[in-house]
């Protein structure tokens, strides 16, 4: 399958959902690429997980941002791989370092840089340590074990969408609730007021 094939594939099952991520964050090692950039030379040409690139496209065409978060120990051949992959264009954010907070510090960079709500995101990654501590912070994650692939991005979509949707009514009963107060307060105030 083709990249124009896997973009066509993606925008379909994009447009199946009302709901979408205002970002959507990528790992790169045995996520986007099927290699750790630490364990290659950077002089070699690297390459995507088959459908990731169709993915990247689609993504870029329906106007959702993308970022990544990667805690590799050699940034300079992440960035290498980018550059020569054709992909940096992108990405509204990379934060590709060494890091031993599983990815939190990354994500708090991401929303200080975009300013996206870690609600309105999406991640995707290969290791649950990371998908544990991410979703913590209310970013849907998903667990990738063949890298981003068509079947993933519908996973995620799905789980976004079911987050929003618990999310949206969490909000609107709350603010039910803080527009009319518990009748059950109002009864005891009755009660209160008829026995003096």
């Amino acid at each position: 399958m083709g990249d124009e094939e896997v973009k066509n594939d993606a925008l379909q099952i994009i447009g199946m959902f009302q709901l979408l991520p205002r970002l959507v964050v990528f790992d790169l090692d045995y996520t986007l690429w099927p290699f750790y950039c630490d364990c290659v030379s950077e002089r070699e040409m690297p390459y995507l997980f088959p459908q990731a690139k169709g993915i990247l496209y689609a993504l870029k065409e329906k106007g959702i941002d993308m970022a990544i978060a990667s805690r590799s120990p050699t940034s300079d051949i992440a960035n290498t791989f980018i550059d020569k992959l054709n992909i940096k264009p992108m990405f509204v954010a990379q934060e590709i370092y060494a890091s031993r907070t599983h990815k939190t510090d990354h994500f708090q960079r991401i929303h200080t840089r975009t300013g996206i709500p870690f609600n309105s995101m999406l991640f995707f990654d290969d290791e649950d340590r990371n998908i544990q501590s991410v979703s913590k912070m209310g970013v849907t994650s998903i667990l990738v074990d063949n890298g981003v692939n068509l079947g993933a991005l519908r996973q995620g979509l799905t789980e976004f969408s079911q987050n929003a949707s618990r999310s949206e009514k969490n909000n609107q009963s709350w603010q039910k609730y803080s527009q009319n107060p518990n009748s059950s307060e109002k009864k005891e105030e009755i009660v209160y007021m008829s026995d003096s």
